[in-house]
């Protein structure tokens, strides 16, 4: 190393360790903005070691090219719920994922010993802030920054949390009180993330079902219900600024149940039908979910939110329900998951936005025995309690015959990264890095 370079190393804004959690000795965002340097020697060995030791600064770097936080690699994710007393180990749910080649995850709160677990396996999680949380959230942005520390910071980087989901269903949903408060709780849960230079890394969002729709047939004709779009449109605002998704809980399982005798059940299953028409669109739809994205773009659209993305944050088919509850079997969920998982493999959009490629979260992991409400509700999993497979869509369980995986250990994967670096960003011509987990 020369001279020069010794000495750059030796500032206060450049000194670091290989080992340590390096946002909490730079500041990360400043180095990515820095402006063109008369000598790139000087900066080249920097951005080396950082980009090739410390994943929060290589996503810190991935999210100022791409000009927003992703929290979704790929197009598969799914929702662990643990509403449960009979469900493997945090650490067994981790061999279980890795197996499966399922990397991101989506949890209801932020436990510990689920953060903990994930803890240096590549897997990429978020976090939830429970509904009951969301008053004292937006009325303390305090608590909020508290709670950001404990539950996310003091995790980061080694569990690679890149999302909060604040609350669920809120909007639409049947307690009213929480409606006029969930923006404040957004609000005071991002201010906290960018106010411990988290807001580049983790995402902020919240999982919208239906229920705040007017109507969704035909896609086209979707728009907000009234009644919820006094609250809907600031949180969509606020969305809009900071960069985050429009999240969607859709299920074409409940859609057929409320309406077997109407709704073609190969057209909620990914199966060949007829399909449906929207002539306002123009457009053919040969699936319900295709369909149902598309309602939710048209809503966003006619409230003048015409650039957000649409997530799909839940979607699954129960395996066994209640007699009133039809379709409800393991036929139909394992052609439901099998035949989605095909169709999010193809990494292609919907009728009316195909170059936006949709993502998903299945629901669920398993099924969790303690919820309340229909039978479909603790059916939902891919995996029964013990580990073992429902239904065969192509994962391997951790049932007797599959006893090897738990004794996989946990190994680093390298994913090669090539990401060209406009010029005007870094002050370089082109920069490649290497993101190692």
């Amino acid at each position: 190393m020369s001279q020069e370079e010794e000495t750059l190393f030796a500032t206060p804004t450049a000194r670091f360790s290989l080992n340590s959690q390096i946002y909490r000795q730079i500041n990360p965002t400043s180095l990515i903005s820095f402006p063109p340097h008369d000598n790139l020697s000087l900066l080249l060995p920097l951005l080396y070691t950082l980009l090739h030791t410390n994943r929060c600064f290589q996503h810190l770097v991935l999210n100022r090219v791409l000009g927003y936080v992703q929290a979704f690699t790929g197009t598969y994710g799914i929702n662990y719920g643990r509403i449960a007393n009979n469900i493997p180990s945090p650490d067994d749910v981790v061999t279980l994922l890795r197996a499966a080649k399922i990397r991101n995850v989506r949890i209801y709160d932020a436990d510990h010993s689920v953060l903990q677990a994930f803890s240096g396996t590549g897997l990429e999680i978020v976090v939830g802030l429970p509904n009951g949380q969301l008053q004292n959230m937006s009325s303390s942005a305090d608590h909020a920054l508290s709670w950001v520390k404990e539950n996310v910071q003091t995790f980061l980087p080694n569990t690679r949390i890149r999302g909060i989901a604040v609350g669920n269903e809120v909007l639409g949903g049947d307690d009213f009180s929480l409606w006029g408060v969930l923006l404040g709780a957004v609000k005071n849960i991002y201010n906290a993330t960018k106010k411990l230079n988290l807001d580049q890394l983790v995402q902020i969002s919240t999982a919208n079902s239906f229920a705040v729709f007017a109507t969704s047939y035909p896609p086209s004709s979707c728009k907000f219900n009234d009644n919820v779009s006094q609250y809907m449109k600031p949180l969509l605002e606020f969305f809009q600024q900071i960069g985050s998704p429009f999240c969607l809980n859709a299920y074409p399982f409940l859609a057929y149940a409320s309406d077997p005798e109407h709704i073609d059940i190969n057209y909620a299953l990914f199966e060949p039908t007829e399909g449906i028409y929207d002539p306002t669109y123009r457009l053919h739809y040969d699936n319900m979910l295709d369909a149902q994205i598309d309602a939710a773009y048209a809503a966003l659209e006619n409230a003048g939110f015409h650039k957000m993305e649409v997530i799909v944050t839940e979607t699954g088919w129960a395996s066994n329900g209640d007699q009133s509850e039809a379709g409800a079997n393991v036929t139909n969920a394992r052609t439901y998951n099998y035949n989605l998982r095909k169709r999010l493999a193809k990494r292609k959009g919907t009728p009316h936005r195909p170059k936006n490629i949709v993502k998903a979260y299945i629901f669920a992991l398993f099924n969790e025995n303690e919820k309340w409400g229909h039978s479909s509700e603790r059916n939902y999993g891919l995996f029964k309690a013990d580990g073992s497979i429902s239904y065969n869509i192509g994962f391997h369980g951790l049932s007797a015959g599959h006893s090897s995986l738990l004794s996989l250990k946990r190994s680093y994967v390298t994913n090669l990264l090539s990401i060209p670096v406009p010029a005007n960003e870094m002050g370089l011509t082109w920069l490649y890095f290497h993101a190692s987990p």
